[in-house]
């Protein structure tokens, strides 16, 4: 199932930005993409990475070797891995992270448990994705806006 968010609206035509739905399956897989790398890639590849499945184990090793074959086919470069969080907290419906938390009372909201318990696991990964810092930010209060939190 393929999923883009509104806020994400300005570039999902063409994919010139990483989706969310695509970030969520490499930090499910555990490899890091550049954006510059995934510039490499035709239309075609990039679709397939949103498109392809990445839930269940045979899936998430699937996933993992396809991307890196595509960044060293495109690229000539190996692709960097990075460890999986065993316990991710957008799989946590319970525990608002702290990060989004603090972005979300600077933009004068606050975030119930509930609210956030009701939101998918990609919408928590884009609030999450979103509400850290050093990320650029213009898209936190519209996907707050989007999620019905704001």
């Amino acid at each position: 199932m393929t999923q883009f968010f509104q806020f994400e609206s300005d570039f999902v035509e063409t994919l010139r930005c990483i989706p969310m739905q695509v970030r969520l399956k490499l930090d499910t897989c555990g490899v890091k993409l550049k954006l510059a790398q995934w510039n490499h890639f035709p239309q075609e590849d990039r679709q397939q990475l949103v498109e392809m499945p990445c839930e269940s184990e045979p899936e998430i090793q699937a996933y993992q070797e396809f991307l890196h074959r595509l960044v060293q086919e495109r690229t000539g470069t190996e692709a960097v891995d990075l460890p999986i969080d065993p316990h991710p907290p957008w799989l946590d419906a319970t525990t608002i992270p702290a990060s989004v938390l603090e972005k979300a009372e600077e933009v004068n909201t606050a975030i119930a448990p509930e609210q956030w318990a009701a939101l998918s696991p990609l919408q928590r990964f884009a609030l999450i994705k979103l509400s850290r810092s050093g990320h650029e930010n213009s898209n936190f209060l519209p996907a707050l806006k989007e999620f019905n939190l704001a």
